[in-house]
């Protein structure tokens, strides 16, 4: 079963349960993929699905921080419930060992590590580590990495 079939099912499974909260959530990120889909007139895979969860998941933290700040507590709290549900269609994230022995590797692959292979690293990196590890994180870990 491919990741859009699953969410549809789990739409299905909220839906007969009454559970609102969760169609509610699953509605928004099946708009989502279909407003990427309409806009770039492409079928999405799974990868891009993942990017899309990515997208919105990043959307609703940055949503949680600024409501916490505001002291908004039950948006903030219905913005984490949002965030429970698309994870569940997250893939299963690297431990940080794993995610630094990759960088190492294509690290020692490009070479001579400055600056200015930064984006090439990344390039690199993302294919390998795109849903499975917080890609602000491994920047922040291969700039620390080329710049000692």
């Amino acid at each position: 079963m491919n990741l859009r079939q699953k969410i549809t099912e789990d739409m299905k499974v909220a839906m007969r349960a009454g559970d609102s909260k969760k169609r509610d959530a699953i509605r928004l990120l099946q708009a989502a993929i279909k407003q990427r889909e309409v806009d770039e007139r492409i079928q999405l895979d799974d990868t891009a699905i993942i990017a899309v969860i990515e997208k919105m998941l990043k959307q609703r933290r940055d949503s949680i921080t600024q409501y916490e700040a505001a002291r908004r507590q039950d948006l903030a709290d219905a913005e984490k419930y949002e965030v429970d549900v698309l994870l569940t269609y997250m893939p299963q994230m690297m431990s940080e060992a794993e995610v630094t022995r990759i960088v190492d590797e294509v690290i020692a692959l490009v070479g001579d590590a400055g600056q200015q292979q930064m984006g090439k690293i990344m390039a690199l990196l993302k294919p390998k580590l795109t849903g499975c590890a917080d890609m602000t994180q491994v920047a922040a870990l291969v700039k620390k990495k080329i710049s000692s």
